[in-house]
């Protein structure tokens, strides 16, 4: 009990007396600072006191599946930095391989007793995946709101960069500049962005489900994806995250090719150190800032009671053009 009482004592920079008054329910502590013990317990893992259990903990769950690709831990900035403005503290859950998994993450975020939870590209954005711990977070009436296309049965708000525009401004880019063969790059087949990103690419004139590829977001993925797109003489390949557009732009190399002479390659989220790939990486720029903040927003006025429709909020891409695409040369490569 001692060493809890120090614990959060020092965590809150505050007397273990002022902490000892807020445990035992005595008056003369200020509500910021009876705010601030209650949530260094729940940060630090401690349980709250029987009777100061009622109050869910002002803390929210960021479930996201990993953090090497860098847009998610872009992502994690903005809706921490915006959590922290409305006084809440945000909770990391990152999966692993073969570790933690989403559900496992739901389970705990239950326990601590969350205000609420921001999902970013999690199992909802995936048909083939389980679902049964979104359910149990209905059933539960926990404030959620998703990041990016999901699937479609779940109900709750979401926050998307347009799939189809994204797609739309990749290939008309590709097109300006004289390509006519393009191939795709894109995630597992159930994956609902990929999807829409296909749809869009599918409805354009020149369109080849031939030179449509999925794999796993990787850069080892990427690199075998594009590796047989390049065997088929595409000229322009649009990918579906800028991790995928570095392992093509690995594999055109490896083909004895160049980018952006011989192949064109896009990406897609903009993440950080893009502009300094070699070459410097053209791609469609998800606005996360904006996005994030919505999703803050989103979540507070559910924590709030406020009445949110569960539908999409759709935020619109923007083209970055940079040194990885370029006008299609008379003499075209052949595969």
């Amino acid at each position: 009990m001692t060493r809890r009482l120090a614990e959060v004592a020092k965590k809150v920079g505050v007397s273990e007396a002022t902490v000892s008054r807020v445990l035992n329910g005595k008056p003369g502590v200020s509500e910021a600072t009876r705010e601030a013990v209650l949530t260094a317990l729940d940060v630090l893992g401690y349980e709250r006191p029987t009777q100061l259990r009622g109050d869910r903990a002002r803390l929210v769950g960021l479930v996201l599946p990993e953090l090497q690709n860098p847009i998610f831990p872009a992502f994690a900035e903005v809706v921490g930095g915006a959590l922290a403005q409305q006084g809440f503290t945000s909770l990391l859950c990152t999966r692993t391989v073969g570790g933690v998994s989403e559900a496992d993450y739901v389970d705990l975020l239950l326990q601590q007793q969350v205000s609420g939870v921001v999902f970013a590209g999690g199992f909802y954005a995936q048909a083939d995946a389980p679902h049964a711990h979104y359910r149990l977070i209905q059933e539960r009436r926990l404030p959620t709101v998703l990041v990016n296309a999901a699937v479609d049965h779940l109900g709750f708000p979401q926050v998307s960069s347009d799939d189809v525009v994204a797609a739309e401004m990749a290939i008309g880019h590709l097109r300006a500049l004289g390509h006519q063969k393009i191939g795709m790059v894109l995630g597992p087949r159930d994956h609902i962005p990929s999807r829409r990103k296909l749809d869009a690419f599918m409805a354009s004139p020149e369109a080849d489900a031939e030179l449509v590829e999925h794999t796993m977001f990787s850069l080892e993925g990427g690199h075998a994806a594009a590796t047989r797109l390049v065997k088929q003489g595409v000229t322009g390949i649009v990918c579906a995250s800028d991790i995928l557009a570095l392992g093509a732009i690995r594999a055109v190399r490896r083909a004895g090719l160049s980018v952006p002479d011989d192949v064109s390659v896009i990406g897609y989220d903009d993440s950080a150190m893009m502009n300094c790939t070699d070459p410097p990486l053209t791609t469609v720029r998800q606005p996360i800032d904006a996005m994030g903040r919505a999703a803050v927003d989103m979540l507070v006025a559910l924590i709030e009671r406020a009445a949110v429709p569960a539908d999409e909020l759709l935020f619109e891409p923007e083209l970055v053009v940079r040194a990885s695409t370029a006008r299609l040369k008379t003499s075209v490569h052949s595969g």
